[in-house]
């Protein structure tokens, strides 16, 4: 019996296990929307930009851990996914993304609403395919999925032309089709390996443990927390990394960095072993490389060799999977009985104590302007520990990272890399589609939330109840904090206080919208908000030139920080 080539990609995906697709429709892929409306056997989400398409998808991949679909039509509707694909790239989030295409006929000579979506994503794209056999169209999502979510996860894109949907053929199309193993010796390090780590652990008097995304992506939290524990070694986590290590642990010393909290970035200037976890060094936990971690011995593993060496020129490479590695250090620990806990590193540890003391994260309480900060605390205390909390990107993103307690993985969602405004909205839609019984907060900025405000639409649409929660400046805030600190306080082109009223906005939308002026109106807006069945957004209009500190001069060392009102310290 012959199948249609539509026909085969659903099989294909449902063989994948996707119940759940992000998509926008449109002539190229129409024979597989109609195809999608006649099994209904996977549930599509219809979106108001491709754009949010690819950061749902990303957003239910980072809160769930399975791969994220999204599917667009040909032309502007595959070139309106590139940002984000680019930020799942980025961030190593495992997403595919299917896009229409002209027929194989008509390919290279522009057709209406055709682009070359393989060239363009190319560069950003952990692989991509274009199929241009019906009789592939099975073995290829096969492997888009297996790409996607082995080794360094990461997005993959399939092109589809048209006729090659719309052909049929009559043999069986999963026959040799068996997804292949995994190399597990490419993920394995070598026991002796890891026993030097503990060797170094052993002598050193000045431990720490930088941790970062690839520990969440690669499930090894719980093996990190296990570690930690028996190490009695100190954790910072990069902004990918938040919540794969418990905020309220003692051991926990808060993200480094251009925005990292002092002790942090303290604790890595004067470290003399660094245990680097699944992280990449980004220039904004490093700052200068020069004088970052300058008296440390660094050990790195990661399961991308791409990764090691690259920015910052380490002493131990380990190439292999962050989980498998600290599940055996934690058998090797248990099995000898000793925590290679160094009787020096109660000096170390209240040192590190005495940072905090003097130092801590805080902000102007005294005031009668609504601060961002006391938004975000007030949230994390009213959210409980069961919130998944996704960002936009400025200044909202900071306060959250820093004021939020992140207790769990995979409740932290924002774009890392790429710093993608537009990013949270259709991202906590995802997470919330993936958890729909879990609270769901975006935390935004007047700003950011505008780039994809149009997903208010989808939110109405399917009733989706994530909750908005802008911190409202009436500026582009974090160029507005460059400019003041760096630029004589020229506020270029970063007015935007002729933003629309984000209340009537919801409300246009048919969704509750609440809005707090004053201090003592955040924690009933944020009860009631918090409280509603549906989607709400939250319009909280704070200080309009508050910063975020500790901050690090772009360019400048990590231990020389600009602490606000109390200056530079070092």
């Amino acid at each position: 019996m012959k199948k249609k080539g539509s026909r085969i990609f659903i099989e294909s995906l449902e063989r994948e296990g996707v119940a759940l697709i992000f998509g926008y429709p449109g002539g190229r892929v129409i024979d597989i929307y109609d195809e999608l409306e006649r099994t209904g056997s996977i549930r599509h989400i219809l979106v108001r930009h491709e754009q949010g398409a690819v950061h749902a998808a990303d957003g239910y991949a980072r809160a769930s851990g399975r791969v994220g679909v999204a599917l667009a039509t040909s032309g502007p509707g595959a070139s309106n996914t590139v940002t984000g694909i680019a930020n799942a790239y980025l961030d190593s989030i495992p997403v595919v993304v299917f896009t229409g295409q002209v027929p194989t006929t008509l390919i290279g000579t522009d057709a209406f609403q055709e682009v070359d979506i393989v060239g363009i994503t190319r560069p950003c794209t952990k692989h991509n395919f274009q199929i241009r056999r019906v009789e592939d169209i099975a073995g290829t999502v096969r492997d888009a999925f297996h790409i996607a979510r082995t080794g360094r996860p990461g997005p993959v894109l399939v092109d589809l032309p048209s006729d090659v949907i719309s052909a049929s053929m009559d043999r069986d199309p999963f026959a040799g089709t068996t997804p292949p193993e995994r190399e597990a010796a490419k993920d394995e390090i070598p026991e002796g390996r890891l026993r030097m780590i503990l060797d170094l652990i052993g002598e050193a008097e000045r431990p720490l443990l930088l941790t970062g995304g690839g520990i969440i992506t690669g499930g090894a939290s719980r093996e990190l927390r296990k570690f930690a524990g028996r190490t009695g070694i100190p954790v910072t986590s990069t902004l990918m990394g938040l919540g794969a290590f418990p905020g309220s642990d003692p051991l926990w010393l808060g993200m480094p960095g251009m925005h990292g909290t002092y002790y942090a970035n303290m604790a890595i200037s004067h470290c003399d072993l660094m245990i680097a976890l699944g992280v990449r060094f980004d220039d904004r936990v490093t700052g200068r490389i020069e004088t970052f971690a300058p008296d440390a011995r660094i050990a790195h593993i990661d399961i991308d060799p791409s990764s090691i060496n690259k920015n910052v020129s380490v002493h131990f490479p380990l190439v292999g999977d962050c989980a498998a590695a600290l599940k055996k250090l934690n058998l090797i620990l248990a099995g000898s009985g000793n925590t290679s806990r160094n009787g020096n590193r109660k000096e170390w540890l209240d040192r590190i104590s005495g940072w905090k003391k003097d130092h801590p994260l805080t902000y102007c309480r005294n005031s009668s302007a609504i601060k961002p900060q006391y938004v975000v605390e007030a949230l994390g205390r009213l959210a409980g520990g069961n919130a998944v909390i996704a960002t936009e990107v400025g200044q909202n993103q900071m306060w959250a990272a820093q004021f939020y307690s992140f207790e769990e993985p995979n409740t932290f969602l924002s774009s890392g890399g790429l710093g993608t405004m537009g990013y949270g909205l259709p991202a906590a839609m995802g997470a919330q589609l993936a958890f729909p019984d879990r609270l769901v907060v975006d935390i935004a900025g007047d700003g950011s939330i505008q780039m994809n405000i149009q997903e208010l639409g989808t939110l109405m649409q399917y009733r989706i109840p994530v909750k908005i929660v802008i911190l409202n400046n009436g500026y582009l805030g974090m160029v507005r904090q460059w400019q003041e600190l760096y630029y004589e306080k020229r506020y270029s082109q970063t007015d935007m206080s002729a933003s629309p009223d984000f209340v009537r906005v919801a409300g246009a939308y048919g969704i509750l919208g609440l809005r707090a002026t004053r201090p003592d109106e955040v924690e009933p807006v944020l009860r009631q908000g918090l409280g509603h069945p549906g989607p709400c957004l939250m319009d909280f209009q704070v200080d309009r030139e508050e910063c975020v500190f500790p901050m690090v001069r772009p360019g400048g060392s990590i231990r020389e920080m600009t602490l606000g009102a109390r200056g530079m310290v070092n």
